[in-house]
């Protein structure tokens, strides 16, 4: 890591000194952390471990004072979402693990993009690779994930008004689906970087671009009282029709 992310490297110091009480088999980041595009304070540290018994309720108590703890005394930390598998070479992305995120403790899925984001460039923080425990995705497993999570997931919300005010739902939905094009189209993954670079010809609204730009890698500061409710339009107006062309492009070429 560079020196701008020592803050992240003690705390991921930390995290794996304090799981060790677990006995991890492995611990692997995926995302923008193994990806390249990390920016500190404002990328989530995502994180896989594998622990022999992540559901037992010692563990999961265990687990739930671990991340408070660290909540309470590294700032950071509010922004380390971890899942936590059992060993065993796991599939079935409807599967849920037990998984911290959001400073609350959740069920997920660990999914297709995240699977392959292990397997193409996960970065191994202890233990073995994924690949000695995770099957590595297909093409066609990948790509129908990514139309149902643009169809059925991503359209909904783009039709609840209320959420896109909201800085976190306007920075990731123009980029997941430009990801996701790329994805259906080509069948690799890209960073978030390249996507902002990409959304102006995909016909994103340019002042959303710059805006999800500026707060990721620039000034943070908010924008005028006005520009959350106009930036809210343009990137609905945007975001409907495009997901619906995805969608109609590739749902037939993704079906079993």
């Amino acid at each position: 890591m560079t020196d701008s992310a020592d803050a992240t490297a003690r705390l991921l110091d930390r995290f794996l000194t304090e799981l060790r009480a677990f006995d991890p088999l492995a611990l692997w980041a995926h995302g923008s952390l193994a990806g390249g595009d990390y920016q500190e304070g404002r990328s989530d540290l995502d994180l896989i471990a594998v622990l022999d018994a992540p559901r037992s309720l010692a563990t999961v108590r265990g687990l739930v004072r671990l991340h408070r703890r660290l909540r309470v005394e590294e700032p950071l930390a509010v922004k380390l979402h971890c899942s936590y598998l059992p060993p065993g070479r796991h599939s079935d992305p409807e599967r849920s693990y037990v998984t911290w995120a959001q400073n609350v403790l959740m069920r997920r899925p660990v999914t297709p993009v995240t699977r392959r984001e292990l397997h193409a460039f996960g970065r191994v923080l202890h233990g073995g690779p994924p690949g000695d425990l995770l099957p590595p995705v297909q093409d066609r497993e990948l790509k129908a994930y990514v139309v149902r999570d643009q169809k059925e997931f991503w359209r909904p919300a783009v039709d609840k008004a209320r959420l896109w005010t909201d800085d976190g739902w306007v920075d990731l939905g123009p980029v997941t689906f430009a990801r996701a094009t790329v994805t259906l189209g080509e069948g690799r993954l890209i960073s978030k970087r390249e996507a902002l670079d990409l959304l102006p010809g995909l016909g994103a609204p340019i002042e959303v671009v710059e805006d999800i730009r500026r707060r990721r890698y620039g000034d943070p500061a908010p924008r005028a009282d006005t520009w959350p409710a106009r930036r809210a339009e343009l990137t609905r107006a945007y975001l409907g029709p495009a997901i619906d062309g995805l969608v109609a492009r590739y749902e037939g070429l993704t079906r079993a």
